[in-house]
């Protein structure tokens, strides 16, 4: 087969190996897939990396499924984290998952990729089953991993369930009857469960593909629950103003991992940059690159047109949004009518940190009566606000 970077771009490792799962591709249709759990509305910029995987090997025409983990959800996988996961109820992860599909749209041919929601099947397992799931399985790999380990040495808590998601994970990866997994490398453990649970219930060999995490805007692993992410659903301004703000070391592996680029013109940045490119013009590429991608070349026109106005002269855009409030509204309850802040805390936070700005003067009082005028909120959103 000819990889073309199908194997290699993005990928941190292959189980067991990349030459045994290249001989599998070649030997006919394979049963693949990606799941993400709704643990938030959105889906970021760091999942596209796997979806682009998906992508391919649908347009190879294996079996590709998009899985919605909306009972896994329900337990929590703390695989990167430091701590539980708050509990969801039912209605906030159904309420989170409605608009995944049409986020996952942008990157992903639905006409060649099947979705599931693992509740199809997992809520079905009577508890005579799942003991017998729990059989396959050991205590000992769970605690050993090191997150898992530093919490225990810390006297967190680590709560029952936790431990029964890798399990509830690899039956996923058995009921579909997967030959390859993909995922970040923060998933290789749940992965694993699969080809385990694959090899002792089915005496199939399967595979992990894991892939490179993309950093978020701060820096650290782009996430759902760190503030740090680069949503799909992002309107083209807010995507280009937040590609924009990312470190300059990272403009490269984000041109490797979140565009379609061909490989050797992200080498050429590459070399650019290290004789000495201005990082900004190649960042100013990779935010209009994005863009374009994800909402199309007018709109990363008009969002690279709107950072020059905006951000770096500091003009007000010409057409922005108009509020009609009434003259007894606070600053606060301003943003939240706006859709500036999504709760009072939120609104409360952005003012006293300086953060607003309403004709060219701070406010500083949450409480204090809006006026009419220019209201601007952090470097890139703005309204006129007009008292009715």
């Amino acid at each position: 087969m000819n990889d073309q970077g199908l194997l290699t771009r993005g990928v941190v490792n292959i189980i067991p190996n990349k030459e045994e799962l290249k001989q599998k591709l070649e030997s006919g249709k394979l049963n693949i897939y990606f799941g993400i759990d709704p643990t938030a509305p959105q889906i970021h910029l760091g999942h596209t990396v796997a979806l682009r995987k998906l992508q391919k090997f649908a347009e190879m025409e294996h079996n590709v499924t998009f899985l919605i983990g909306d009972f896994t959800a329900l337990i929590g996988d703390t695989s990167d984290k430091d701590s539980e996961r708050p509990l969801l109820t039912s209605e906030q992860i159904e309420e989170n998952f409605q608009t995944y599909k049409k986020q996952a749209e942008k990157i992903l041919d639905f006409s060649k990729v099947k979705v599931v929601h693992n509740s199809e099947w997992l809520r079905k397992l009577t508890y005579k089953e799942i003991v017998k799931l729990s059989h396959a399985f050991s205590l000992n790999d769970f605690i050993s991993r090191e997150l898992i380990r530093k919490r225990l040495d810390e006297k967190k808590n680590i709560g029952i369930a936790e431990t029964q998601y890798p399990m509830m994970q690899a039956y996923d990866s058995y009921f579909l009857d997967t030959d390859l997994q993909i995922g970040g490398t923060d998933q290789t453990f749940n992965m694993q469960a699969g080809r385990t649970l694959q090899k002792k219930w089915r005496n199939k060999e399967s595979f992990v593909l894991s892939t490179e995490f993309l950093m978020g805007t701060d820096g650290r692993k782009m996430s759902k629950t760190w503030g740090n992410a680069i949503w799909l659903n992002d309107n083209p301004n807010d995507m280009y103003a937040k590609v924009m703000s990312i470190n300059d070391d990272l403009v490269v592996s984000y041109f490797l991992l979140s565009t379609n680029l061909p490989i050797q013109a992200v080498k050429n940045i590459e070399e650019e940059l290290k004789k000495d490119k201005n990082p900004m013009l190649a960042k100013k590429d990779l935010a209009r690159q994005i863009v374009k991608e994800l909402h199309g070349d007018t709109k990363a026109e008009e969002a690279e047109k709107n950072f020059k106005s905006t951000v770096q002269q500091k003009e007000v855009p010409a057409n922005i949004l108009e509020l009609t409030v009434n003259s007894n509204i606070t600053a606060s309850e301003t943003l939240i009518v706006g859709n500036l802040a999504e709760s009072k805390s939120e609104a409360k936070r952005l003012i006293e940190q300086g953060g607003v700005i309403l004709n060219d003067k701070k406010i500083t009082n949450p409480d204090e009566k809006i006026e009419e005028g220019i209201l601007k909120v952090g470097k890139r959103r703005f309204v006129k606000i007009k008292i009715e």
